[in-house]
């Protein structure tokens, strides 16, 4: 897997402290990605060209990053059938629940998966879910990432036993 499997769009430069997390599960994972800052509203005609050329491009999954109520997730979604996964960006007056809710609020036949604000990491881990139907290595890194959280956490929790006895 060379080419980018994962489009990553963020709404502006702020965002890629959040964005970056899901690069850091791509990188581990082995998964190709390309990153972009592509705003709905202020750049709204490179918004639309990248969603209609990403199938043609080797993309299969998109990820969009944004605050306030921004619309990224759901102007890519409309004009693509790729799967859309929205992270709402905590900033402004509302911390996160504006984008929250109009990356969820979608109307039907143009759907976003949508994880919760600042979820990034949860954004990639699910992308990487998708791409592991078609792509059965995926599985199996995600069936090892797995494994090791529960032992890190079984770890953690007799450590805590040893330390309240």
């Amino acid at each position: 897997m060379k080419k980018p499997l994962v489009g990553i769009l963020m709404g502006s430069e702020s965002d890629l402290p959040i964005m970056e997390k899901a690069v850091e599960v791509f990188r581990e994972m082995g998964i190709p990605y390309e990153m972009e800052i592509s705003s709905a509203h202020r750049l709204p005609e490179k918004t639309v060209r990248y969603a209609k050329t990403a199938r043609k491009r080797g993309i299969e999954v998109l990820i969009a990053g944004a605050g306030m109520a921004a619309h990224l997730a759901g102007v890519l979604a409309s004009h693509t059938t790729l799967p859309v996964i929205g992270i709402p960006i905590k900033s402004g007056a509302l911390n996160g629940a504006d984008a929250l809710y109009s990356t969820v609020q979608m109307p039907p036949g143009v759907p976003v998966a949508t994880v919760g604000i600042d979820g990034a990491k949860n954004a990639a881990y699910l992308a990487c879910e998708i791409l592991s139907i078609k792509y059965p290595e995926m599985a199996k890194k995600l069936e090892g990432f797995r494994s090791r959280m529960r032992k890190t956490l079984e770890e953690k929790s007799r450590e805590l036993k040893r330390k309240k006895s």
